[in-house]
C-alpha cells in the first residue's frame, strides 16, 4: 500500500492526538514557560512527521523521524514535570505517559520498515 499524504500516516495521527491531549491538559496553566515548552515539544513531534515526509530522500525522512521521536521522548520527561508539581493528575499522566509511547512505537516501526525495505522503482 502506497501512502501519498503524510495524514495518512499513523504515527502522525497519534501525534497530532499528543498534541490534543497536552494543549488539553495544560490549557489553564499559569506556568506559561513551562506549558509553552511541553506544547512546543508535543506540535514538534508531530510537525517533524509531516516535514520528513515532505522531504526527497528516505535518509531525510528517518532523519525527522528521529528527531520526532526525541520530541516524544521530551514530552514524556516534561510529564514526569508536571506531575511532580501538581499540574497533572495521575490518569492525565498514564494517558499522556501511553500516547508518548504510541508515537514512539509507531516511528520505531516505520524507521524500521524505511531501514528493511529498498525504496521502491
Amino acid at each position: 500500500m502506497r501512502i501519498d499524504r503524510f495524514e495518512d500516516l499513523d504515527s502522525w495521527k497519534e501525534a497530532r492526538e499528543l498534541v490534543k491531549e497536552v494543549y488539553g491538559a495544560f490549557r489553564e496553566s499559569r506556568d506559561f514557560g513551562f506549558r509553552d515548552q511541553i506544547q512546543r515539544a508535543a506540535v514538534s513531534v508531530m510537525t517533524n512527521i509531516a516535514e520528513g515526509f515532505g522531504r526527497e530522500s528516505r535518509r531525510e525522512l528517518s532523519q525527522f523521524l528521529i528527531v520526532a521521536r526525541g520530541s516524544a521522548a521530551e514530552v514524556k520527561s516534561l510529564g514526569y514535570v508536571g506531575l511532580d508539581l501538581g499540574y497533572l493528575s495521575g490518569n492525565q499522566f498514564q494517558v499522556l505517559c501511553e500516547r508518548c509511547d504510541n508515537v514512539k512505537g509507531l516511528l520505531n516501526g516505520f524507521l524500521r520498515y524505511l531501514r528493511n525495505n529498498p525504496k521502491p522503482k
